[in-house]
């Protein structure tokens, strides 16, 4: 069901970009400033870092929190959210602060944002995928499956940490739904779709990692394939069973092809509905 939310175009100034760091010295300046080149408001959270991570960047025109220990990813998002509505921004973007996402692409997300009003918009890794370790790429398409079956549509790229939220969502995310860590983000999705008919949309973007790019320029991410996809793919499927309805929900996803927002036309045949508004 698509969201027919109207509201006024977003602005960069009437964002906020979220960055969740752990332990991310080593690149949070620079993931820092490339949101900064594209956006005034960062709201930095510093989950529990030991090695200097908010000292990086104090003398930067950024909010930090800080956890005093860690507590995780979907708690930093939550911070964050939080924080960004009580400034009163109408949209978040999140990024890793490992340096994987960049900041560039924070304009196309919002561009598409503004072409599809009231969705979440998905930073997708679907350029230049050769790039991407071949485990990496099986488990987000494993994932990929796992949250088809929680909203009733398929996204591109369910697993990416680079996304924009609208503000009914960060709101949403705030009020106590559950899952902790990498589960958060695929249960905000779910709970966008199920409670406020959110639908996705992802934009082509690519993203770097370190088996390719190399050490030191990225340090080894805190995702764990098999642990984690165990984690939020059990946690669909548990939700999936205790509402019921499989087979329909199952017919519904396949039915509901994932939107890519991509006026260059690169992607367009993947996907059928994703033309400019």
């Amino acid at each position: 069901m698509e969201n027919t939310v109207t509201s006024p175009a977003l602005a960069p100034d009437r964002i906020a970009v979220v960055i969740p760091a752990l332990n991310e010295a080593l690149r949070i300046r620079e993931v820092v400033e490339g949101a900064l080149r594209h956006c005034p408001n960062v709201i930095l959270v510093d989950d529990g870092s030991d090695d200097g991570t908010a000292e990086a960047v104090a003398d930067l025109p950024v909010t930090v929190l800080r956890h005093p220990s860690r507590m995780g990813k979907g708690a930093g998002l939550r911070d964050g959210f939080a924080e960004a509505l009580r400034q009163g921004f109408d949209a978040v973007v999140a990024m890793d602060g490992d340096g994987q996402h960049s900041g560039d692409d924070i304009p196309r997300l919002l561009a598409a944002a503004n072409r599809y009003p009231g969705w979440i918009v998905i930073g997708a890794r679907l350029r230049k995928r050769a790039n991407q370790p071949t485990y990496r790429r099986l488990a987000n398409q494993f994932g990929d499956w796992g949250i088809a079956w929680g909203t009733g549509y398929q996204v591109a790229d369910s697993q990416s940490g680079q996304r924009l939220y609208p503000a009914a969502v960060c709101r949403l995310g705030c009020s106590g739904i559950p899952g902790e860590d990498f589960v958060f983000e695929a249960q905000i999705v779910m709970s966008a779709a199920q409670q406020l008919g959110t639908r996705c949309v992802s934009v082509p973007i690519e993203a770097r990692y370190n088996q390719v790019h190399g050490a030191p320029d990225f340090r080894p991410s805190h995702f764990r394939p098999l642990r984690d996809l165990w984690r939020i793919t059990s946690h669909i499927v548990l939700q999936c069973v205790r509402r019921g309805g499989l087979w329909q929900v199952h017919r519904r996803a396949r039915a509901n092809p994932p939107v890519i927002d991509d006026p260059s036309g690169e992607f367009a045949a993947a996907s059928p509905l994703a033309q400019p508004r």
